[in-house]
């Protein structure tokens, strides 16, 4: 059974569905493996990393023409075009967008499968895509907002002086958020955090950061361990609350999302003009809207004296660590119905009885298996 690795097209894309490790562990299971020429060479990868590994560089239609194909991103009509009937398709599909490509997956007898639906488990934890994307994102933006910062995150003493250790603040304790508390403080930073979910609290303070005590009013936890959309009115005192602390930092950064929703507003533009001259704000929510309204996807812009990180896919400038847990993510989810019998023969059995194929299966012989 043949698995095809295509190279991602989405501009700023920079990663790789399945990196050399990757092709050397699925070949040890028994399948082969097509690279699509220059596939990983964004993400630190030559085709003839993937040779010595096992795989088999071809071109475009043969990678996307693989029983089995896998992806980072959500594949374009043209792409779909080049799929084999039956095939199985493994990605990020972005399934709430609602513009038709599911449909279009389906009625071209694709089995796809929605890396983003996979539930948070502890036995789906070595699947979990979203986690561990968001823990290489978390890292990547607190470097982004130290390059933006024109001072210090420790205090540094030196004979020329001494410089205060930056007021930095953490609004969000997902994954994202944790490991950006935990970074920010490996670098000399002190670190404040928020999260509306009050249960977090002992994942802040363990990572050395104090918690920022805030009653908006009501709960803001979800199901699933995610957040939950606040009314309007505790948006307004969440907003109102928070002002004054984001007035006080150096740097802030928000992880807010809402799964299937725009990302909820925490930094107001009256709350950046509050901010010092020279302050940076990283929203690593900037794709789904921002957390901050005066945040410019893809782009690092200066208002009001504050400089304003909204890069989208932070994960892609970790390339090829962000690869290699992606492609690690995979694997385990293949193991679930991917299985080599004694022969090396690769069996294919979907189990709609187990809850993680049950979830994150949305097409499956030419039917939509989510609404």
């Amino acid at each position: 059974m043949r698995i095809g690795i295509p190279k991602e097209t989405r501009p700023g894309e920079l990663r790789v569905a399945g990196t050399p490790d990757f092709v050397k562990k699925m070949i040890k299971k028994g399948f082969k493996i097509i690279v699509e020429s220059d596939a990983g060479v964004n993400a630190g990868f030559s085709d003839n990393d993937f040779i010595e590994s096992g795989g088999e560089i071809a071109d475009k239609k043969s990678a996307f023409g693989c029983d089995i194909v896998i992806k980072i991103t959500r594949p374009s009509e043209e792409e779909i075009a080049l799929f084999k009937k039956d095939s199985i398709l493994i990605c990020m599909i972005e399934p709430y967008l609602n513009d038709g490509l599911i449909d279009k997956l389906a009625g071209a007898g694709i089995n796809a499968f929605a890396m983003e639906l996979i539930p948070r488990t502890s036995r789906a934890q070595s699947m979990d895509v979203l986690s561990s994307q968001a823990n290489i994102a978390g890292y990547r933006a607190v470097l982004e907002a130290a390059a933006n910062y024109p001072r210090f995150f420790p205090v540094m003493m030196t004979s020329a002086g001494m410089a205060k250790a930056a007021r930095l603040i953490v609004l969000g304790a997902g994954v994202a958020g944790l490991q950006a508390i935990a970074t920010a403080r490996r670098l000399g930073a002190n670190v404040e955090a928020f999260d509306i979910r009050p249960e977090v609290k002992e994942q802040i303070l363990s990572l050395g950061a104090k918690f920022i005590e805030i009653d908006v009013g009501e709960s803001g936890t979800g199901d699933g361990g995610y957040a939950k959309e606040l009314s309007e009115d505790g948006k307004k005192r969440q907003q109102e609350l928070l002002m004054e602390k984001i007035s006080k930092a150096d740097i802030v950064i928000t992880t807010a999302l809402v799964p299937g929703k725009k990302a909820p507003v925490l930094i107001t533009e009256d709350a950046v003009k509050k901010m010092r001259t020279g302050s940076v704000i990283v929203d690593m929510a900037a794709a789904q809207g921002g957390n901050c309204p005066l945040s410019e996807e893809g782009k690092v812009v200066k208002k009001h004296g504050v400089t304003i990180a909204g890069i989208a896919n932070y994960p892609s400038l970790v390339g090829a660590d962000s690869s290699l847990f992606y492609g690690n993510n995979i694997i385990n989810l293949l193991a679930l119905f991917a299985v080599s019998d004694k022969e090396g023969n690769v069996n294919i059995n979907f189990n709609f009885e187990d809850d993680i194929i049950a979830a994150s299966m949305i097409t499956h012989n030419g039917v939509v298996r989510i609404k």
